[in-house]
């Protein structure tokens, strides 16, 4: 019995062809300015995310600088 692992890259290129098939279908049925539409509404909501938390993250405190005399 020939056994491969999980996640193989053959594995992963197959379901890579996959979703770009579905992507197709999608715009032949539902035609492009609603994909279009759905990826834009997408990368804001990702945008939206990637800016809260951005935003949540602590700044870190300046540090003093301090002057050192040369000998």
């Amino acid at each position: 019995m020939n056994c491969r692992r999980h996640g193989s890259k053959p594995t992963i290129a197959l379901w890579m062809l996959v979703a770009v098939a579905d992507v197709a279908i999608l715009v032949a049925t539902t035609g492009f300015v609603m994909v279009f539409l759905a990826l834009a509404a997408l990368a804001v909501v990702a945008g939206g995310v990637v800016a809260y938390r951005s935003l949540r993250r602590p700044q870190p405190e300046p540090v003093e600088v301090v002057a050192r005399r040369r000998a």
